[in-house]
């Protein structure tokens, strides 16, 4: 298909059509722009299906620690990964019908433990400022610059301590401190994390009075498995250049079948910071679009993380030190 430039803006592309590195032709990008409720409820059956299948071998292996700490680890995978769909559905491309969208975003972010309808402003901005180390939300966070910030990020501690902070200040209203927030969707967001934060509570309270299901079944899981999401997410940008430039600020990583499936092909990042209005499961067509002209593409996550931990050496990419914030993405 034709490459060319001067493409005009499509609508669900969260302010970015204008920016530098889309040179796909308009009408490649809106052939494939189209979203599908058969898609994204195959690849949603799946995923829950997976979360079944993988909480059933923890509760199977539950009074055997040698095979409990490899099922939870598993079952974590795939309930970390519900970032994936949270995210899919934050651009509205997961489904055609808007609702599903909103719905099941809730739901992947409850399980996830983001907030959807806060990471939806927080994300538009992310895409319309990528690496723009002014107003990129993800810069404002913690970003690592050296071996043990990689550490301290990759295990948590800028993700985990955090959650209970941010969704009570956010079922509170008070999210003046986020630019990226407009005053007409604080009440909304309030209502969302409010009833994110009376589930979790009431987990906690079960956890309590002696009902363990939650923390084996899914506290404990999630803890185990957040470092592969968090060096999912660091290989997305860490290492690429700061500026406007798509095809220059973003990496792909061409990874696993597995990982593909759960992460919902977020792997091809380029592509789809690119071009955010297409939907996850045309992100593979679209890598072919563009693959010979993309500046960051690595054969796995190992070689990513490698990239991440030489970009160190080279500190000047960010100007500031190690710093502990409170951003959201800290992890996003």
């Amino acid at each position: 298909m034709a490459i060319a430039s001067g493409e005009t803006a499509d609508g669900r592309d969260m302010g970015t059509a204008t920016l530098p590195g889309r040179v796909l032709d308009i009408a490649v990008v809106r052939d494939l722009s189209h979203r599908s409720d058969a898609q994204g409820w195959l690849r949603a059956a799946i995923h829950v299906g997976l979360l079944a299948i993988t909480g059933t071998l923890v509760w199977l292996a539950f009074d055997r620690w040698a095979t409990l700490l490899p099922a939870m680890l598993l079952h974590g995978f795939v309930i970390v990964t519900m970032f994936a769909p949270m995210h899919e559905c934050v651009h509205r491309t997961a489904f055609a019908t808007p609702r599903w969208n909103e719905s099941f975003g809730w739901f992947a972010g409850l399980l996830s433990f983001y907030n959807f309808h806060f990471y939806r402003h927080y994300h538009t901005w992310h895409h319309r400022y990528t690496q723009d180390p002014e107003r990129d939300p993800e810069l404002s966070d913690y970003r690592p610059t050296s071996g043990w910030g990689y550490l301290s990020e990759v295990v948590g501690l800028h993700f985990w301590p955090l959650r209970p902070w941010r969704f009570l200040k956010l079922a509170l209203g008070r999210t003046q401190g986020f630019p990226f927030v407009p005053a007409s969707a604080r009440s909304q967001i309030a209502l969302s994390a409010g009833l994110q934060l009376a589930v979790y509570v009431a987990a906690v309270a079960a956890i309590a009075l002696g009902y363990p299901q939650a923390w084996f079944g899914w506290f404990l899981p999630a803890l185990l498995a957040q470092p592969c999401l968090r060096m999912f997410t660091l290989a997305e940008h860490t290492g690429c250049t700061l500026g406007s430039d798509g095809l220059t600020n973003t990496r792909t990583t061409l990874t696993t079948f597995p990982i593909r499936l759960c992460m919902w092909n977020m792997p091809f990042h380029t592509e789809h910071h690119l071009y955010p209005s297409i939907p996850f499961h045309q992100l593979p067509r679209a890598h072919r679009e563009l693959r010979a002209k993309l500046a960051h593409v690595v054969p796995g996550y190992i070689a990513a993380q490698r990239e991440v931990l030489a970009s160190f050496a080279t500190a000047d990419q960010f100007a500031t030190a190690d710093r502990f914030t409170t951003g959201d993405g800290a992890s996003k």
